[in-house]
C-alpha cells in the first residue's frame, strides 16, 4: 500500500467545529467525486492512527480539499489536525471507494455525513446536471450546516434543511423518519444516496425500503 506525504496549503473554517484543508496533490493521485482515502498524521505519537475522509474538491484541480468536523473532546485524530497549520504534513493512503453517483435521485445527509456528497454536487454543477437531484440535510442546529451557501447557491429550492435542535423559519423541525419521508417524497422508484451516522443510515435505509424504494435504489457509505 503506497503512502503519500503531502503539506498543507491553508486552512479554514467553515462552521464552528468544521475546517476545510487544502494540500498538495501528489503526482498522478486521482479519485471519482464521492471516493475517500485514509489520513495518517506525521507525528510519531500518531503516525499508526489511520482516519477515513473523503475528498470534497475535485479530481482536476491541483491541489486536494478535506472538509472534517473536529472532535477535540476526543483528544484524538480530529483534535491534533484542528492544531495544524499550513506547511505541516500529513500522509494520505491509497484512494477507496465510498458513495458514488449512478443517476438523479434524492441524497440524504446527517452533519458530517454530507461531506462525500460535496464532490458529487461540486462535480454535477460544473457539468450543468444537477438535474432533478435533490438534497435532504438534517442537522441539530443551524449553525451545524457544512457549507450552507454552497448548496443553497449549487441546489437552490431542491436543498431541504431538517434541525432537530432548533426551530427556525424556513427550516423544517424534527427527525427523518419513514413518517417524514412519506410527507416529503413523491416517489420511491428512484436513486437514494444515505451517509450520516450509523443508526441513521440504518433507520433510514429501513424507512426508504418498506416504502418501496428497492433495495438496489439505496446506496449507503460503506
Amino acid at each position: 500500500m503506497d503512502i503519500y506525504p503531502v503539506s498543507i496549503l491553508s486552512t479554514r473554517m467553515v462552521t464552528h467545529n468544521v475546517r476545510q484543508f487544502e494540500l498538495d496533490k501528489p503526482k498522478g493521485y486521482n479519485f471519482i467525486p464521492g471516493q475517500a482515502t485514509e489520513i495518517t498524521l506525521s507525528n510519531i505519537k500518531w503516525e499508526h492512527e489511520r482516519r477515513p475522509f473523503t475528498f470534497t474538491g475535485l479530481n482536476e484541480w491541483d491541489h486536494l480539499e478535506f472538509t472534517i468536523k473536529l472532535y477535540p473532546e476526543r483528544h484524538g485524530v480530529t483534535e491534533q489536525l484542528g492544531l495544524l497549520e499550513p506547511g505541516d504534513e500529513i500522509v494520505l493512503h491509497d484512494v477507496w471507494g465510498a458513495i458514488q453517483y449512478k443517476g438523479e435521485g434524492t441524497f440524504i445527509a446527517g452533519g458530517a455525513g454530507v461531506t462525500p456528497f460535496i464532490a458529487i454536487f461540486r462535480q454535477l454543477h460544473k457539468d450543468g446536471a444537477i438535474g432533478a437531484n435533490q438534497l435532504i440535510f438534517a442537522n441539530k442546529t443551524q449553525s451545524d450546516i457544512i457549507l450552507k451557501d454552497q448548496w443553497d447557491e449549487w441546489l437552490g429550492p431542491q436543498v431541504h434543511y431538517v434541525l432537530s435542535q432548533e426551530q427556525a423559519p424556513g427550516f423544517d423541525h424534527g427527525a427523518i423518519d419513514e413518517a417524514w419521508l412519506k410527507q416529503h417524497i413523491t416517489h420511491f422508484n428512484q436513486q437514494f444516496y444515505v451517509c450520516g451516522p450509523d443508526k441513521m443510515v440504518a433507520d433510514i435505509k429501513k424507512a426508504l425500503e418498506h416504502l418501496g424504494g428497492a433495495d438496489t435504489l439505496v446506496t449507503v457509505e460503506r
